[in-house]
């Protein structure tokens, strides 16, 4: 052979050729099958977000670095499983988990103009999505090719299936779908239907142009084109028939909610996370700061959207009525605090922490101590009087006591403990106590009922050195306040220096309303974390504090304060009502705590400069002189508990049982005379406060300190 030809190679040096290079290719295949491993997942991937959920099962809020929540394949529907198997690998079930003919497909579709499609199976986008990164490289994909077709020796088609769910990208922050779910429908995913569904599964091919669906025409026409591709492929496969296609074209384009993007922790969310996070880190040991930030939790709370929006309209309302810091510089630091607790469960169901995270204002006014309750401590001490009597002469033994009773009410009177002995005051210059009440009215000898109506004071504090400290603390205990937030002993004991959180003061009086059945207040009903429940989130049970008599009765007298003594501007609630003013020493807090069968609430306000966290006196704040319980506090009060019952009827308390006959304090006349009136006072009413000479335990300089 001459010429040319005799340098060309010949067929069968070509077929060998062709061999070799095919064996060394699939000898290179092999070996990279065999060496090639699978990876652990990307660690962004196992990231979640926790969700918080309102009473009512809406969203409360989320927090974490990545909106996602994972959830197990049967939570999802099945009409939404098989419209992403419809829209992205309709062989899923049967493939081998690779399908390089699709791959050849799509991009021949592509160049064609035809619908969207990917190049790849469900398997390939899950491992893509949970092991390699998003890159467009020829090795990244080789890669995916050999790890998809290795994942399935050890991991079933379900488990696949239910990782790429919650792992693909759907637009608006949102990771996997139960996010997604949320984000555009404000659904579970276990509420979503196959119309919603082919929108989430279109969503997946195009989220930068389709999160905007409900509000650009551009992306909304794309969108809408795309799910009804998706739809007509569910009928194309058999999973959707004729008829309920029709019907979804009837009822028309499922078009996403809006979408509010950063929303954040705005108004009382963050307090009300921050409640529902330590509760659950209490109830349960594996929940720690270190698991929350790694996500996956679902925490359901006894929160009610209406009613704590509803507090915090009386408060801002009630503020920019009576408050103006513009031109009062006293109004400035003024802070207020409420809870609001049911009475038969003792669900938390609203609080107003403060103005909020957005203010700079991270400390819940409503789950704080340091903040004296002042007179709303009194209905505490009458109910271990009336439940253990009083010791009223050294080593008798106690007495019945019941609201009619009388004790001396005057002003500035030396008080005896249960020995015999006065009590003793270093500041005073006699060395003894002389307990004030807030005016020199003399009172006489007065029925711990009227006392209670007008907040003297002396009545109480008496009452409550015969009573005994320890009786009194294990009341407040039983009654659902902490140990850590009661004074020590001290006569000022009795008329309230202890500083329990508004929230554990509304968990007392909702006592008084269940008749004594005191269950402790809480905030979470269920947790979950990935799909899965936690324990330790069981309802507290109702548990007997008060027998039904002294509570009720205890209900009787603060019926009281509103019908006649401190508290009458309850009274524009319009329905039966019982509660109870209180002010501190120095006007530096000021109470309004009160009830109805229905629901327990209180409100506290105080001032305190966040640069200088030591509670100051409220006097000239509104311009007023002094600050009572009975104002300001009340006011919120009544405005939130109009709101709230709205639509509730006008319960009754229980009838309050007698408690038989009860004894007065040594030197009471039988019949005393109609207490004489201070000159100027034309209304005989009292104002609460806990004014006293004692020396008490260390007054507090701040309130940070957790007490629920």
């Amino acid at each position: 052979m001459t010429g040319p030809r005799r340098w060309l190679p010949s067929l069968r040096q070509l077929l060998s050729l062709f061999l070799l290079c095919f064996a060394g290719a699939a000898a290179a295949v092999g070996y990279a099958y065999a060496t090639v491993t699978i990876p652990d997942p990307n660690p962004s991937t196992l990231l979640q977000n926790n969700v918080y959920y309102w009473s009512d099962g809406t969203v409360l809020a989320t927090d974490g670095s990545v909106n996602r929540q994972n959830v197990p394949l049967a939570q999802v529907p099945k009409d939404v499983q098989w419209d992403f198997i419809a829209a992205e690998n309709a062989s899923f079930y049967t493939d081998p988990g690779i399908d390089p003919q699709g791959i050849a497909r799509a991009l021949l579709h592509m160049a064609e103009g035809d619908e969207v499609q990917s190049g790849s199976t469900i398997t390939q986008q899950f491992v893509k999505n949970t092991y390699l990164d998003q890159s467009q490289t020829v090795s990244r994909k080789f890669k995916e090719l050999l790890i998809s077709s290795k994942i399935g020796a050890v991991m079933s088609k379900q488990e696949i299936l239910q990782g790429y769910l919650n792992t693909c990208f759907f637009g608006r922050q949102a990771n996997g779908i139960q996010a997604a779910a949320r984000i555009y429908y404000d659904l579970p995913v276990q509420k979503l239907n196959a119309s919603q569904g082919a929108f989430l599964a279109a969503a997946v091919n195009q989220p930068s142009l389709f999160q905007y669906a409900n509000s650009d025409p551009t992306a909304r026409a794309t969108a809408e084109a795309r799910w009804s591709w998706v739809l007509d492929r569910m009928v194309t496969t058999g999973r959707l028939t004729p008829g309920r296609r029709a019907r979804y074209a009837a009822a028309g384009f499922p078009t996403p909610r809006a979408w509010a993007l950063g929303s954040g922790f705005t108004g009382q969310v963050g307090y009300l996370v921050q409640l529902a996070k330590s509760y659950a880190e209490a109830h349960d040991p594996s929940i720690t700061e270190s698991s929350l930030s790694r996500g996956g939790y679902q925490i359901h709370t006894t929160f009610d959207r209406k009613k704590t929006a509803a507090l915090t309209r009386a408060v801002e309302r009630v503020r920019k009525e009576r408050l103006d810091p513009a031109h009062r510089s006293v109004d400035r630091d003024v802070q207020v605090g409420g809870a609001s607790v049911d009475p038969e469960t003792g669900r938390i169901l609203a609080v107003y922490g403060g103005p909020g995270y957005g203010h700079a204002h991270y400390s819940d006014n409503a789950d704080t101590s340091g903040v004296p309750v002042g007179s709303t401590f009194k209905p505490i001490v009458l109910a271990a009087a009336l439940q253990h009597g009083a010791v009223l002469k050294p080593g008798a033994p106690a007495q019945p006591i019941t609201p009619a009773s009388k004790f001396n009410g005057d002003d500035g009177i030396k008080i005896k403990d249960r020995q015999g002995d006065f009590v003793t005051d270093d500041k005073d210059p006699t060395g003894l106590l002389h307990q004030h009440n807030d005016t020199d009215v003399r009172w006489g000898y007065i029925t711990l009922r009227k006392a209670m109506e007008q907040s003297v004071n002396t009545p109480y504090v008496q009452l409550g050195e015969y009573i005994g400290y320890g009786k009194v603390a294990k009341t407040a205990q039983e009654l659902g306040l902490r140990s850590g937030s009661l004074a020590a002993p001290s006569a000022g004991f009795y008329i309230g220096t202890s500083t329990p959180s508004a929230i554990r003061m509304a968990g007392v009086y909702a006592t008084f309303a269940a008749s004594g059945m005191q269950t402790t207040p809480y905030s979470v009903v269920k947790v979950t974390h990935n799909g899965s429940a936690r324990p330790g989130f069981t309802a507290p049970a109702p548990v007997r504090a008060l027998p039904a008599a002294v509570a009720d009765n205890v209900t009787d007298v603060l019926q009281g304060v509103i019908a006649r003594g401190t508290g009458t501007k309850a009274q524009a609630l319009g329905r039966t009502a019982a509660g109870k003013t209180g002010t501190t020493d120095d006007y530096r807090s000021a109470w309004f705590v009160g009830y109805t069968p229905q629901l327990a609430t209180s409100v506290v306000l105080f001032r305190e400069d966040s640069k200088h966290p030591q509670l100051q006196s409220l006097i000239g704040v509104g311009g007023l002189q002094k600050v009572f319980g009975g104002d300001i506090p009340t006011e919120i009060w009544t405005r939130y508990m109009r709101e709230a019952l709205a639509g509730l009827p006008d319960a009754a308390f229980p009838t309050a049982a007698p408690l038989g006959r009860g004894t007065d304090e040594p030197g009471a006349s039988p019949s005393p005379s109609t207490p004489p009136r201070k000159k100027g006072d034309t209304t005989g009413k009292r104002k609460s406060t806990t004014t006293q000479h004692t020396p008490i335990a260390t007054k507090p300089t701040c309130h940070g300190r957790k007490c629920h």
